[in-house]
């Protein structure tokens, strides 16, 4: 092709590109919710562990501290907080009430924020409930149970409060007292907190370490990383904005928080890994070739393959999952061996064309059967591995026609041959002298069935949990911060289930006093029912009908007042309260749902195929077996769904789909590799060395203890399909000693990209991008290691020449 030809090529090349990514930019939506890469629930249970993992209350509960630390130099005291002298000692009770007044801030600005459904720090707050339904405490409220508004309730009541008044309390009674003098709001208050509430200072929830807690539920699901990353920020802001906020440390807890924190530090290290690799790459390409024109047009195919992928996925899918887009890069990796294949096989003089048609057959071959076991990942139905399956195979086959089709009609015509390298010739002679016994396959196997017999564990990874990025200080700091304010357990829910909402709501008061007896007897420390925080209908009319008229009430409430110093009609709004209460009807959950307060109830109810359920949490389980005796003889309709087990059963039936589309794919591979190479032996010498390593892989990552998941799985696909290249290329004998040079030196470079690109994921601290980094570098050694091994044995030069 003549200059200007190549040019032209070259600007339209780019300019694919470019539309590529200009479509990309304006279609591409990004998802950030795991449960795209889980499979569809097959049970009740599994079903409810979705919901409960992206958007139950657990989720979506952050835990919040606040804590003094030293005044920095540059910062003036603020006055009556902290004070200006760097770590000077404060006396406890002024510290606390500078805490206690940055939680009570920080809640107040939280409140009127539709990103949270809940901030709580146990103070009490009159504005912050809904007035008009304050007559229904009547109603919510147990006291009516056991004690009836008569004259002698009501005088010692009033005594009460005549003792309150004189009390740092006064300022939250007055307003109150006209309304509530018997305070069944702040009872309500107290029922409704945490059962294993923390101390309270200065009207705060406070920790034994002097940090003042707080508890906020976001409306956003726990595993949103970007809703829980605005929602922290928001938290943040708000926080900064208080007086005295700079000389205090607020930090955070639950699983929101983790999802962004291991979203951070997943991005940190995939970041710096990748510069480095990057780096190393392409000063590695240049050693191997000395072309610095070569090398960037070889980049031409990767670009292509990856904006290929990305532009598919938007027109296929109305968003592509973050996690499809971190895979799907890795696993593209492969393809950065097709124009190195070109480069190293090019000889000195001839056209690059010719070159690449004599490659043509092993690389589509190769691609081929990328193609067909990356289609494991669509055939295991789910959406995230189907979007990585599609980005995969597309980008696959878009780096692979490239490489057939443009890329050589762009490479310099003049091309040093790798072939006269007197390095390689050394190598090569020592790669022919190496001893191909017969009986190798059968001693790799052997070696493989003992390691995988005596590997100690067990053999898969089912625990989620042993997945997080999370560092265990972190974890550590959550349970305790969980046990300090009485948060519910992340495993254990006891599920109550009827077919109506009342129906649970009745089941949960009939179960209460057996919970009760639990909790006296600490087989658990708490267990909140759907009934703590709304009483069945019935219950709520039987109350009803235990207030007084408003003639009777008016005699007792006068007959109470006698001798003490109210004055007349302060209790006016008292009076109109219980009257109207007399005429309300119940309430539902549907309306109360609708108020700040009912949203935790909302989180508790739900109705799920034709019938309700009430999610019971729990905190503290010491008694398991207790706990599942709530639901003995209830014929289900109570029963104790263990999370974890629910999780790891999820994730057994996951993997046995993935398996079973892998086996399907084999066999297409073996089909397809036996009709391009129309040889028994030959496809012996291709897939024998490929099948060892992967299960040499397998038994060495077991003996030393790794439990393989998913992500395991995924990397064994990848060293696989490099595996195989390597493979294919060894076994390609054109009776060319140069070509044989040739094939050894695009094989070498290859292997040092890759170890080079894995090897440093293998040093991460993620255990996701460790798992691949390490399972792929060993499948490289060990690809390459038998692939040349298990290679038909080469002449010697000599004997070839001859």
């Amino acid at each position: 092709m003549s200059g200007r030809g190549r040019l032209l090529l070259l600007a339209g090349w780019l300019l694919v590109l470019a539309g590529l990514g200009l479509l990309v930019a304006q279609r591409l939506k990004v998802g950030t919710d795991l449960r795209s890469f889980m499979p569809a629930p097959a049970t009740a249970d599994q079903r409810l562990l979705m919901e409960q993992v992206g958007d139950g209350p657990g989720s979506r509960l952050l835990l919040l501290t606040i804590a003094a630390r030293c005044a920095p130099r540059q910062h003036r005291a603020t006055p009556g907080l902290f004070p200006a002298t760097p770590c000077a000692p404060l006396p406890a009770d002024r510290r606390d009430a500078a805490l206690a007044g940055l939680s009570r801030g920080l809640v107040a600005a939280l409140r009127h924020d539709r990103r949270y459904s809940q901030a709580l720090n146990g103070s009490f707050d009159l504005a912050a409930l809904d007035s008009a339904l304050l007559p229904y405490r009547y109603l919510l409220s147990p006291t009516l149970d056991t004690q009836p508004l008569d004259e002698a309730y009501l005088a010692d009541q009033l005594q009460q409060r005549l003792d309150d008044l004189s009390s740092p309390a006064a300022g939250l009674l007055k307003g109150l007292l006209p309304r509530d003098p018997t305070l069944e709001v702040l009872k309500l208050a107290e029922r409704w907190a945490p059962p294993a509430a923390p101390e309270m200072r200065d009207g705060v929830w406070f920790s034994k370490r002097h940090e003042a807690l707080l508890l906020v539920q976001t409306v956003a699901p726990g595993f949103d990383p970007d809703a829980q990353r605005q929602a922290i920020g928001g938290i943040r802001r708000a926080f900064h904005a208080l007086p005295g906020s700079a000389l205090a440390q607020l930090q955070f807890s639950g699983p929101g928080y983790f999802s962004v924190a291991a979203a951070a530090q997943t991005r940190h290290q995939a970041d710096w890994i990748g510069r480095i690799s990057s780096l190393g790459f392409i000063a590695l390409l240049l050693l191997a070739y000395r072309s610095l024109g070569s090398l960037l047009l070889s980049a031409l195919p990767i670009a292509s393959a990856a904006l290929a992928g990305i532009a598919t996925l938007t027109l296929a899918f109305p968003q592509v999952h973050g996690i499809t887009l971190a895979f799907g890069f890795t696993l593209l990796g492969v393809v950065q061996e097709y124009p190195i294949r070109v480069l190293s096989h090019r000889r000195a003089g001839e056209d690059a064309l010719r070159s690449v048609r004599a490659l043509w057959p092993s690389l589509l071959t190769a691609i081929a059967s990328a193609c067909i076991a990356y289609l494991a990942f669509y055939a295991s139905g789910v959406n995230g591995l189907k979007q990585l399956a599609v980005f995969t195979i597309v980008g696959l086959l878009a780096a692979g026609l490239s490489t057939r089709y443009l890329l050589p009609r762009l490479l310099p015509a003049r091309v040093h041959d790798v072939a006269e390298l007197r390095w390689l010739a050394l190598a090569r002679d020592l790669v022919d002298r190496l001893p191909r016994p017969r009986w190798l396959p059968a001693l790799v196997a052997l070696a493989i069935v003992l390691m995988l017999i005596l590997a100690p564990g067990p053999f898969w990874q089912n625990d989620l949990a042993a997945l997080t990025p999370v560092p265990a200080p972190l974890l550590q700091r959550d349970a305790r911060l969980r046990e300090a304010l009485g948060a519910p357990d992340v495993r254990y829910l006891l599920i109550l289930q009827a077919p109506t909402a009342q129906g649970v709501l009745a089941l949960s008061e009939q179960l209460q006093p057996r919970v009760d007896a639990l909790v006296a007897g600490h087989a658990v420390d708490a267990l909140e029912l759907p009934s703590r925080y709304l009483p069945s209908a019935a219950r709520q009319l039987a109350r009803q009908r235990k207030l007084p008229g408003q003639a009777v009430l008016q005699r007792e409430l006068q007959t109470a007042l006698q001798g003490l110093p109210f004055r007349p009609g302060l209790f006016q709004p008292f009076l109109d309260d219980v009257r109207a209460a007399r005429s309300l009807p119940p309430l539902t959950p549907q309306r109360y749902a609708r108020t700040p307060l009912g949203q935790r109830l909302a989180a508790m109810l739900v109705q799920r195929d034709g019938h309700w359920l009430g999610l019971a949490t729990v905190s503290g389980v010491h008694d398991v077996a207790a706990l599942q005796a709530l639901g003995a003889g209830s014929g289900g309709t109570v029963r104790l769904l263990d999370l974890k087990a629910a999780s790891e059963s999820l994730v057994a039936v996951y993997r046995t789909r993935i398996l079973e589309a892998l086996l399907a794919a084999s066999v297409l591979l073996v089909l397809t590799i036996t009709v391009a190479l129309r040889s028994l032996r030959r496809t012996w010498h291709v897939l024998a060395p490929m099948t060892l390593a992967t299960f040499l892989v397998l038994a060495v990552e077991r003996m030393a203890g790794i439990e393989i998941s998913l992500f395991h799985l995924v990397a064994l696909i990848l060293a696989g399909g490099l595996g195989l290249h390597y493979a294919l290329f060894f076994e390609r004998d054109t009776g060319d000693p140069a070509e044989q040079r040739r094939t050894l030196h695009a094989t070498l470079v290859c292997v040092l990209s890759a170890l080079l690109v894995f090897g440093m994921l293998g040093w991460a601290s993620i255990p996701v991008l460790r798992a691949i980094g390490l399972t792929v570098s060993l499948g490289v050694a060990f690809h390459f290691c038998l692939s040349i091994l298990m290679a038909p044995h080469a002449k010697p030069d000599h004997a070839r020449q001859d």
